[in-house]
């Protein structure tokens, strides 16, 4: 099984405001940058979406680390709270619906084509590939408000 490791990271101005993702995959010595936005978003969805956008670009069932300085992001898996809200009926643990419900059950579906693991990374931190996505989301949310 080919194994791919990706960073990612979203970035907002305003939270709801003009918003942007990136995201860098690495496999066998290669690597691909992507990024896209949004003009009024959340930080959370770009940081859902960066996942979701690099998982779309694997063509084959892949062994995935996703490196992520997303708190949101990571803990939805590895503390599993997916299992939780989808126990639930899609409630947090306060009784309402989990936000960004559709993201989620889309980056579930994409997650479960492949053998994915979370790691969480300190953000704006000195971990080159991670400040990499932030300056491609932060371009790419720059991009979106001009």
């Amino acid at each position: 099984m080919k194994e791919v490791t990706i960073y990612t990271d979203g970035a907002c101005s305003g939270n709801p405001g003009p918003g942007g993702w990136g995201a860098v995959l690495m496999f066998q010595g290669k690597q691909k940058e992507i990024s896209g936005g949004a003009k009024n978003t959340t930080n959370n969805i770009m940081e859902i979406t960066a996942v979701i956008e690099a998982l779309k670009l694997l063509k084959e069932s892949c062994k995935v680390k996703i490196y992520s300085d997303s708190a949101y992001v990571v803990n939805a898996f590895n503390e599993h709270w997916i299992e939780g809200w989808i126990a639930k009926n899609w409630q947090n643990s306060k009784k309402e619906p989990v936000k960004n419900k559709e993201l989620w059950q889309e980056l579930i579906s994409l997650k479960n084509k492949h053998q994915v693991t979370f790691i969480k990374v300190k953000g704006h931190s000195t971990n080159k590939f991670n400040n990499r996505c932030d300056f491609l989301a932060t371009s790419a949310a720059k991009a979106i408000n001009s």
